[in-house]
């Protein structure tokens, strides 16, 4: 076995070791919390850029106005 090699299979046993144990010290719930609030996050994120860009179009036309014509006293 190589030192790579080694140091792969140490961290995939770390890490399945390190997850094991913080399921076991706080439970499946903290992992459904996790889940849930990430899941919140990204619904607002994406909720904040709609509505970014809508504002930044409402109230112009598509065409925009000529700014060197005259403009009408009316």
């Amino acid at each position: 076995m190589t030192v790579r090699e080694a140091g792969r299979l140490g961290g995939l046993i770390g890490g399945r070791k390190g997850g094991l144990t913080v399921k076991a010290a706080r439970g499946v719930e903290f992992y459904q919390e996790i889940g849930r609030l990430g899941g919140q996050r990204v619904r607002d994120l994406i909720a904040a850029g709609r509505k970014a860009e809508r504002g930044s179009r409402r109230g112009t036309s598509r065409r925009g106005r000529n700014q060197f014509a005259p403009d009408r006293g009316v």
